[in-house]
């Protein structure tokens, strides 16, 4: 057997937000567009001091905690991104799947990664906010009850309570379990990434693009928010994984339009859903990675719950921290 890559450490917590509603939840399938819109909105109303100024023009752009959170400006001595005017978010929101059922509760959930823990006061602050001056087209409320750290080894904590925000659990990296021989990955929200230009329907869907955008996005992360930046052969790592292909496909795509209010245009953001069959017969070396995705996301618009999947071992479901949050849990 060859000498394993180096595995990534993504070091991350875990938080479920507990919101009470007066009627029946009024919500669109996914939901999340308006969640960070709205959240961005009241995260910006809460901590800009210089107004009328972009942000990639204020002075305070690499201290400030909206710019942090929200636009996230490469620094100035970064090796990485260095053309780009954004790395990715230190956070993505995990919405319920199905709210249908005439609950008064809804539960969302936050993965902060690394460095952006610092600035959690400032995402309950914000999401508390955007939850009790509504959301969706009839501007439903949502009034924030308690929050959670959750945890795979301890019942979930109630860190947040009646305004009292108690200390929380130190951000740590993800326990990967023994690799199984066959996986199946379920894409929950549309997954949405893109090769030569083009979107991938389902059936260009490649364990190569996925991958590869899977191994970017911890890089990533591990750059710009942790200190531990993650160091592979990366050339190697994709050269293998272009001779691997899934053992079995069920995807369809999801048109998904939604408004950008900040843009103030209707924008298409569809990806595949389904689930994918995937063959770990000498894939120890992609273990690692195909099991934090599933906090990470993949694709485009992870911050908004896009590109979230799960992973199935022996047919049998796994209730850890990235699992099922169902309306009813």
């Amino acid at each position: 057997m060859t000498q394993p890559f180096s595995a990534p450490t993504l070091p991350l917590s875990v938080f479920r937000f507990h919101f009470s509603v007066e009627r029946p939840i009024l919500l669109p399938p996914y939901p999340g567009s308006a969640w960070r819109g709205a959240f961005g909105t009241a995260l910006k109303k809460t901590v800009c001091i210089v107004r009328n100024t972009p942000c990639g023009d204020c002075l305070l752009k690499h201290s400030c905690a909206y710019s942090y959170l929200f636009e996230t400006p490469p620094p100035g001595d970064a090796l990485k991104m260095r053309k780009y005017t954004a790395a990715p978010h230190p956070f993505v929101l995990q919405l319920p799947e199905d709210t249908r059922d005439g609950s008064s509760a809804y539960k969302l959930q936050t993965v902060v990664f690394g460095h952006g823990q610092r600035f959690f006061p400032y995402l309950v602050h914000a999401l508390k906010t955007a939850g009790e001056q509504g959301l969706g087209a009839k501007r439903q409320a949502f009034l924030l009850d308690h929050i959670e750290q959750l945890s795979v080894t301890a019942p979930p904590k109630v860190i947040y309570q009646h305004g009292k925000l108690e200390p929380l659990a130190a951000p740590a990296p993800p326990d990967i379990p023994g690799m199984p021989p066959r996986i199946r990955l379920t894409l929950h929200t549309p997954m949405r990434i893109k090769q030569d230009s083009k979107n991938l329907n389902g059936a260009h869907f490649s364990f190569a693009a996925f991958f590869g955008n899977l191994l970017r996005r911890i890089s990533m992360l591990t750059y710009f928010h942790t200190d531990t930046p993650l160091e592979t052969d990366f050339a190697a790592l994709m050269h293998k994984a272009r001779q691997i292909e899934f053992a079995g496909k069920n995807l369809n795509w999801y048109d998904w339009t939604r408004y950008s209010s900040r843009q103030q245009i209707e924008m298409q953001l569809g990806g595949v859903v389904g689930t994918l069959e995937l063959d770990l017969e000498e894939l120890e070396d992609f273990w690692p990675y195909l099991w934090l995705g599933q906090w990470t996301h993949a694709g485009k618009a992870t911050s908004m719950g896009m590109g979230r999947y799960r992973i199935n071992l022996s047919n049998e479901r796994i209730h850890l921290i990235p699992g099922d949050l169902k309306h009813g849990d």
